[in-house]
């Protein structure tokens, strides 16, 4: 048995939170030693929950001997300090996405952590079903890719005014993006045309709100995708995709909480998954296992820094689509 690797957390909101309790109680190969938040008292009552150490601050984390690799959940616009700051500590880090803000960002990211693993956010990767997809497609069971979609559909808007702008693209449908790319192994894309709309909040949209998305992604194989999203799913938390090929398709997604199918006088209902902590719940586990076999093995996580700026460039020629209203190169 390897010694767990010794795990920092920056971030103590509602996905550090659900990210340190999976750290704490569901990766053998990684121990939460303590945790960081640019509100001390948010570290503090976190660390509290899981007897950890609460740091005074993310510097203060990053220093510590005790800290052999940091976990990265704090605000995006953090994100490219953080991961320069520890990677000039000698840390591995797993960032949460996006990487960055902005490419020169991520860039500037990539080159600090050149010699420190570091892996990015996107739990679908390690989701069975979307992995066993990516094998069926990989193997090449569906021939070669020619229609693709992906879409999130998020249960609700509990505050429409507290979501920056440009929201849908860089933190939602920047998933779709990667899981995109993932399902159509070595290819790149070369255009969008997104367009974008306040349908579900429309009185928020003078202050840049933009609640429904559909974006048409080009490849450079030929292969043609869709990616959709929104942020009014009543039923609940919606996340599918599929892959169409010339020998076959696979699709993958399903909101049902479990196998139970109730018929009644009202017709066959089933209970849905009600958010990304539910659906993701081992996905996310799995996430955190691979990143501390990669610390532990010396080699590079499955998911990179690279494959972030990937989805991060196509997020960022969505807005400018949207901006122009015109399709965008990349």
């Amino acid at each position: 048995m390897r010694e767990p690797v010794r795990i920092g957390l920056i971030g103590a909101g509602r996905i550090g939170s659900a990210h340190a309790g999976t750290l704490a109680r569901r990766v053998p190969g990684a121990e939460l030693v303590g945790v960081a938040d640019a509100v001390p008292a948010a570290a503090s009552r976190l660390a509290g929950q899981l007897g950890v150490t609460a740091f005074g601050s993310p510097d203060e984390l990053i220093t510590a001997d005790e800290v052999e690799a940091v976990v990265i959940a704090a605000s995006s616009e953090a994100h490219c300090a953080l991961i320069v700051a520890a990677a000039a500590a000698g840390k591995a880090i797993f960032c949460e996405k996006p990487m960055s803000q902005t490419l020169a960002e991520a860039d500037r990211a990539l080159a600090a952590a050149a010699d420190v693993p570091l892996q990015v956010g996107f739990n679908r990767r390690f989701d069975a079903g979307f992995a066993a997809a990516h094998e069926v497609v990989a193997s090449g069971g569906v021939g070669t890719p020619q229609l693709l979609r992906s879409l999130t559909r998020d249960p609700g808007l509990a505050n429409p005014g507290a979501v920056p702008p440009w929201t849908i693209f860089t933190q939602t449908l920047i998933h779709d993006f990667d899981t995109l790319l993932w399902l159509n192994p070595g290819a790149s894309v070369v255009e969008v045309y997104a367009t974008a709309d306040a349908l579900v909040a429309p009185e928020y949209k003078p202050a840049g709100l933009l609640d429904t998305a559909v974006t048409v992604l080009t490849f450079d194989n030929g292969a043609r995708a869709i990616a959709e999203a929104s942020f009014s799913a009543t039923y609940g938390y919606d996340v599918r995709a599929e892959v169409f090929g010339s020998a076959g398709m696979v699709t993958v997604g399903d909101q049902a909480s479990s196998s139970l199918t109730h018929y009644g006088p009202d017709g066959r209902r089933v209970t849905t998954v009600r958010g990304d902590v539910e659906l993701f719940r081992d996905a996310y586990a799995g996430e955190f296992a691979e990143f501390a076999d990669a610390v532990r093995a010396g080699r590079e996580p499955a998911v990179t820094g690279r494959d972030a700026r990937r989805a991060l460039g196509v997020a960022l020629a969505c807005i400018e689509s949207v901006t122009t209203n015109r399709p965008v190169p990349l």
